[in-house]
C-alpha cells in the first residue's frame, strides 16, 4: 500500500476540493465539504480499493489523511 495512491484515492472522494491540494498532512475534517456522507464514501473506498474495513469512530480519531493511511495500513 502506497501513501501517494491512498492520498489520490482519498481526494477522489471529494467533489468540490481540488485534488492537488490534498496531501498526507491535510486535516480532512477542516475541509469545507467534509461531512458524514464523505466519511461513508471514504469507508467504501477503503473497502473496495484495499479490502479493509474502517469504522466511522476510527475515522473520527484520525486527524490527517496520513493518519488515516496509517490506520488502514495497520489493518
Amino acid at each position: 500500500m502506497e501513501l501517494e495512491k491512498f492520498v489520490k484515492d482519498f481526494a477522489a472522494q471529494l467533489d468540490e476540493t481540488d485534488p492537488e491540494t490534498i496531501t498526507a498532512e491535510t486535516e480532512y475534517k477542516n475541509l469545507d465539504e467534509w461531512s458524514s456522507l464523505i466519511a461513508f464514501a471514504v469507508i467504501a473506498m477503503v473497502k473496495v480499493e484495499y479490502d479493509k474495513t474502517v469504522t466511522g469512530a476510527e475515522i473520527r480519531h484520525c486527524n490527517t489523511v496520513g493518519d488515516l493511511f496509517n490506520l488502514v495500513a495497520a489493518k
